[in-house]
């Protein structure tokens, strides 16, 4: 098992990536400490982790807010003595509307969950990864974070910063130990673009079936690349980016 006696925090992690990349990382051997905003969802993810004799405790949390992200962290460190990777996974959608229709509260929002967030738990966990000697965190950002168009204003903006979050961290802290990287998800087959996926006529349906692919992703593929970069088998990758899109972006 790649993730045999580590601890992993995963934020987001009541549905869709989140999820899989929990079930993932326990059936590896890892001891997961699953955090969603949503009680019933991230229960429902520690159900199913030890449905299949893994281990997993959930923790509900906000990670806009940072006595809840402190919370996270505390608890984690409590039940499990340590944390060796964070995948910084919880994130919002901000809608399409044009510059003018969005509100100072919408733009508020979107940030401080997809781009606050991250920097809130990264923060809390970095001193944890500094006494072990070591650490893991892996920010799932998107298509967005490379080009207009892929997302909402807000969440392009957000994405964009997540990724140079990504690759700063790295360039300041891979020296002690900790290896940050990025996964740039494309159309996944998840909760937050279900409805998108169920109109057949949509553009982003008539370009995924262009897409070298030919298909949107599912959660699962997605949590085989986290896994990659959880493990020790990139030990040498610091402040990457990898899209996994099927091709989307490539054209």
């Amino acid at each position: 098992m790649q993730l045999s006696g580590k601890v992993a925090i995963i934020t987001g992690a009541g549905s869709g990536i989140g999820r899989a990349i929990a079930q993932l990382f326990a059936r590896e051997g890892a001891r997961v400490v699953v955090s969603d905003y949503i009680e019933e969802t991230g229960a429902e993810t520690v159900r199913l982790i030890k449905e299949d004799s893994n281990e997993a405790i959930f923790v509900q949390a906000d990670v806009s807010q940072e006595a809840d992200v402190d919370q996270l962290v505390s608890q984690a460190i409590n039940k499990y003595g340590k944390v060796d990777i964070l995948v910084n996974n919880a994130g919002i959608s901000g809608g399409l509307a044009a510059l003018t229709d969005i509100s100072a509260e919408d733009w508020d929002r979107v940030m401080a969950v997809d781009l606050k967030g991250p920097f809130l738990t990264s923060k809390r966990v970095f001193p944890e990864m500094i006494i072990n000697g070591q650490g893991n965190i892996i920010n799932i950002a998107s298509m967005a974070s490379l080009a207009a168009g892929r997302g909402g204003l807000t969440y392009t903006a957000a994405k964009h910063g997540l990724l140079g979050f990504t690759r700063q961290l790295a360039f300041m802290h891979g020296p002690q130990g900790i290896r940050v990287n990025a996964i740039l998800p494309g159309p996944i087959e998840t909760p937050m673009i279900e409805r998108v996926l169920a109109v057949p006529q949509h553009p982003v349906c008539q370009k995924i079936r262009a897409c070298p692919a030919g298909r949107a992703g599912k959660p699962e593929e997605v949590a085989k690349l986290a896994l990659f970069l959880a493990s020790d088998d990139s030990a040498f990758i610091h402040g990457a980016a990898y899209c996994i899109d099927g091709g989307y972006t490539i054209f």
